[in-house]
C-alpha cells in the first residue's frame, strides 16, 4: 500500500502538481490541497485513477471557487412522512426510471424521488438520443458490457413502450489513409471482444449511402446496430409504465440526509418527510457522490463534463440518414469522441456534442464560442448545412468518475445501499442492462430481509394515446370523431393537437409545465420554438388543473411565465 501511494505522489510531482496531499482511505486514494486551475484538478484525479485503487476521492479545492448550493425545491410538507417503501430510488433520469420499471416485475413497494418537477430534466433530456453500438467502449469494462447488452434490448423495449426507434447505423468517418488502415485493427479487436457488428466503407460506397458528405471524409467504418430515439420520451415512458405497474413517483423531492445505524440506512430525510426504506438505490447522476457521502459510503468522485448540442431545422433532415462523426486516430482511444451530426428520430438534425470539464454540476448555460466552434467543426461535413439552419441549442452535464467507468454494485459498507453511479455516455444505450443488473443486486439484498415474489400482473406495455402527426387521414378522422379535441391544432410547427396536450397533462406522470408537455409530445420544438403555441398551452394547463396563469411555469419552480400585479395577470 505504501509503495502504491508513493507511486501516486511521484506521478503528480512529474506532472508538476505540487502541494497535493495523498492519503489512503478504505482502499481509495484521497487527494487534498488547492489548485488554481480546474483542468489541473481533473488531470490530477485522472492520474491518481491509474493505480488500481477502488476509487479516487478528489478533494482538491479550486482557489477562489465555492461550489454553488444544489438547486432545491422550495416546497416543504409531510407527504412522505413515515412511508416505508421496499425500495427507494433516488434520481428520476433514464437510469432511475428504467430501474423503477424493472423492479415492478416483482411484488415490491417502489418509490422514486427526484428533486426536479418532472423526470428527465437533467442529462436524460440533454443528450443526442443515440443508442451507441458499443464500439467506442473499451473491452473488459462495464461501460462496454452494458452498452452492448442494452443496445440489443431496445428493439423489444421500444415496442413495449411505444417509443419510436430506428437503427439507422453509425458512421465513424476518417480523413487520413493512415487512420483508415490503423483503426481497422483497433475496431476489429473491439468487434471481436465486444460482439459488435461493423464493416469498413470505401469512398465510393460512402457517397452512395450518404451522398451529401463532403470531401472532408475519405472513408468510414459503419456499425449497423446503432440506433436513435428520443431520450426524454423514453425516460417518461419508463416512469409511466413503472407507475402503471404500481410504482410511486414523488417529484420536487430532494434528499437532504440519511441515518445510518450498524451499517444500514434506517431513514432518508427529504423536504417532504422522512422515508424508511428497506433498500436505497443511488441513481442521482451528477450528485451520486453526494448521496454516497450521506450514507458514509463515498468511494468515488463525480467530475462534471459539459457538452453543447445544436438542433437544425427539419428541412435539413433529409440531408443525412445516419449518425456520423469525423475522428482521428487519437480519438479512437479517448473517452469522448468529439461529436458529429445525426438525424434525430423526429426529423431534425442534431450537431455535437463537444465536451469540456467544469466544476458546476447544474450549469446548463451555453457559450457562443463553444457553439461556434462546434458548428465550424461539424457543419462542413454535409453539403447544404449552414449556421442559419440552427433553431436552438442547449447543454448537458455528464456524470463522469475519474476511472471513466460505470459503478453498478451493492455497497461494501452499507447493507441496503446500491449504486448506479458514474453513468455517463453511453448511459442511455446501457440503461436497460443497468436496470437489470441493479434489480438483481437489489432483489438479492432484499431477499435477506423479506420474501420477494414475481409480479404476475406486470404489464410491460404502456398505455398510449393518439399521435396525430403519425396517423393516416382515416385514422385521424376516427380519432377526431371520438374526441373533437384531436382536431384542434395548437402547435402548427409540429402538428400537435389540443387533445394530445390534454392527454399529457392527465398522464400517469402528469405534465403541468410547458417543458414537461414539450418533452412528451413536442409542442414548441419547431422553427418558432413555442412563439405561437405557448400561450395556448398555458391556457390548457390552467383549464385542466385549476392553476392560475401566474402559477404555470416553463420548467418547474422559479420559471413562471406570468406574474400578478394588483390581482391582474401581466407579462413578466
Amino acid at each position: 500500500m505504501a509503495d502504491r501511494l508513493k507511486k501516486v505522489q511521484k506521478a503528480l510531482i512529474k506532472k508538476d502538481f505540487t502541494g497535493i496531499e495523498c492519503t489512503e482511505v478504505r482502499n481509495c486514494i484521497r487527494l487534498e490541497g488547492e489548485m488554481d486551475n480546474w483542468t489541473d484538478i481533473v488531470k490530477a484525479g485522472r492520474a491518481a485513477a491509474k493505480f488500481g485503487y477502488k476509487g479516487v476521492l478528489n478533494d482538491i479545492s479550486l482557489k477562489g471557487f465555492t461550489e454553488p448550493a444544489i438547486r432545491a425545491p422550495k416546497i416543504s410538507d409531510h407527504s412522505l412522512e413515515g412511508t416505508t417503501p421496499d425500495v427507494m430510488i433516488i434520481g428520476g433520469g433514464v437510469i432511475g426510471c428504467s430501474i423503477a420499471r424493472e423492479l415492478t416485475r416483482y411484488q415490491l413497494n417502489v418509490l422514486l424521488v427526484d428533486k426536479e418537477s418532472d423526470v428527465a430534466m437533467q442529462a436524460s433530456s440533454r443528450n443526442d438520443g443515440m443508442i451507441h453500438p458499443g464500439i467506442a467502449s473499451h473491452p473488459g469494462t462495464l461501460r462496454g458490457e452494458m452498452n452492448v447488452r442494452g443496445n440489443e434490448m431496445y428493439t423489444q423495449i421500444c415496442d413495449e413502450l411505444s417509443i419510436p426507434f430506428e437503427r439507422w447505423s453509425n458512421l465513424i468517418l476518417y480523413s487520413e489513409h493512415f487512420f483508415g488502415f490503423a483503426s481497422r485493427f483497433v475496431f476489429a479487436r473491439r468487434q471481436r471482444l465486444l460482439g459488435v457488428e461493423g464493416h469498413r466503407v470505401n469512398l465510393k460506397k460512402l457517397h452512395e449511402i450518404e451522398p451529401n458528405i463532403t470531401d472532408k471524409a475519405i472513408g468510414a467504418f459503419e456499425f449497423p446496430s446503432s440506433g436513435v430515439l428520443s431520450p426524454y420520451k423514453l425516460t417518461v415512458a419508463f416512469a409511466e409504465n413503472a407507475v402503471e405497474n404500481g410504482a410511486k413517483v414523488s417529484l420536487d423531492t430532494i434528499v437532504t440526509g440519511m441515518d445510518v445505524e450498524q451499517g444500514k440506512i434506517t431513514a432518508v430525510h427529504t423536504n417532504r418527510g422522512t422515508v424508511r426504506p428497506k433498500a436505497v438505490i443511488n441513481a442521482a447522476g451528477t450528485f451520486c457522490d453526494k448521496i454516497a457521502q450521506m450514507a458514509d459510503d463515498r468511494f468515488f468522485t463525480i467530475h462534471p463534463r459539459k457538452g453543447h448540442l445544436a438542433i437544425l431545422d427539419k428541412k435539413q433532415g433529409p440531408l443525412v440518414q445516419r449518425s456520423m462523426g469525423l475522428i482521428g486516430l487519437s480519438q479512437a482511444f479517448s473517452d469522448t469522441k468529439g461529436g458529429g451530426v445525426m438525424r434525430t428520430i423526429d426529423g431534425n438534425v442534431l450537431v455535437g456534442p463537444d465536451a469540456f470539464e467544469q466544476p458546476y454540476r447544474e450549469d446548463f448555460s451555453t457559450k457562443r464560442e463553444n457553439i461556434d466552434k462546434m458548428l465550424d467543426k461539424h457543419l462542413p461535413l454535409i453539403k447544404g448545412f449552414s449556421k442559419a439552419d440552427v433553431i436552438t441549442y442547449f447543454a448537458g452535464v455528464r456524470a463522469a468518475t475519474y476511472e471513466e467507468e460505470f459503478i453498478i454494485e451493492g455497497s461494501e459498507r452499507v447493507q441496503n445501499l446500491i449504486h448506479a453511479a458514474g453513468i455517463q455516455s453511453p448511459g442511455l444505450a446501457s440503461a436497460p442492462a443497468i436496470a437489470e443488473e441493479i434489480t438483481k443486486i437489489t432483489i438479492d439484498r432484499l431477499s435477506k430481509v423479506m420474501d420477494v415474489h414475481k409480479n404476475d400482473k406486470f404489464n410491460p406495455r404502456r398505455r398510449v394515446t393518439p399521435v396525430m402527426a403519425k396517423l393516416s387521414l382515416e385514422e385521424k378522422q376516427a380519432a377526431i370523431e371520438k374526441n373533437p379535441d384531436y382536431g384542434i391544432v395548437v402547435c402548427r410547427c409540429e402538428g400537435i393537437s389540443r387533445g394530445e396536450i390534454i392527454d399529457a397533462i392527465n398522464s400517469p406522470i402528469p405534465a403541468t409545465s410547458i417543458d414537461a408537455i414539450k418533452r412528451r409530445i413536442r409542442p414548441g420544438m419547431g422553427r418558432c420554438q413555442g412563439g405561437f403555441c405557448m400561450p395556448l398551452i398555458t391556457g390548457i394547463i390552467c383549464e385542466q388543473t385549476g392553476m392560475k396563469p401566474s402559477e404555470v411555469t416553463k420548467s418547474g419552480e422559479g420559471s413562471q411565465l406570468l406574474f400578478e400585479k394588483d390581482g391582474v395577470n401581466v407579462n413578466a
